[in-house]
C-alpha cells in the first residue's frame, strides 16, 4: 500500500492528448468576461503598408484564478529570460482597451 504523508505534494503525471499541436503565435487578442478570459492566437503579416493581416487559428478559455497563475508564471518567467539575455523592448505599446497584437 502506498501511502503519502498528509502534507505531501500528489504526483503530477503530464501527457499530451492525441490532438495536441504546438504553433507559432505572433498575434494574441485577450478578451474577458464575468466568468472568464479568452486568448485568441493567430500569426499576424503584413503585406502593404497600409494593411495588417492576422489570421486566428486557435482560442482558450482560462478561469479568472488560471488567467492570474499564468499572469504569475509568464512575469517569472520573463524576469528570468531578461536577466539572461536582456530587456526585452516592445516597438509599440496598445493604448487603450482592446486586442493586443
Amino acid at each position: 500500500m502506498n501511502q503519502q504523508k498528509p502534507n505531501a505534494e500528489p504526483q503530477l503525471n503530464i501527457s499530451s492528448t492525441s490532438d495536441y499541436r504546438e504553433g507559432y503565435a505572433n498575434s494574441v487578442q485577450v478578451r474577458m468576461s464575468v466568468w472568464d478570459f479568452m486568448l485568441v492566437f493567430g500569426t499576424m503579416s503584413q503585406e502593404n503598408a497600409g494593411e495588417l493581416n492576422v489570421k486566428n487559428f486557435q482560442g482558450i478559455y482560462l478561469s479568472p484564478q488560471q488567467a492570474k497563475a499564468l499572469l504569475n508564471i509568464l512575469g517569472n518567467n520573463l524576469a528570468q529570460y531578461e536577466q539572461t539575455f536582456g530587456t526585452i523592448a516592445l516597438e509599440q505599446v496598445p493604448q487603450g482597451s482592446g486586442p493586443v497584437h
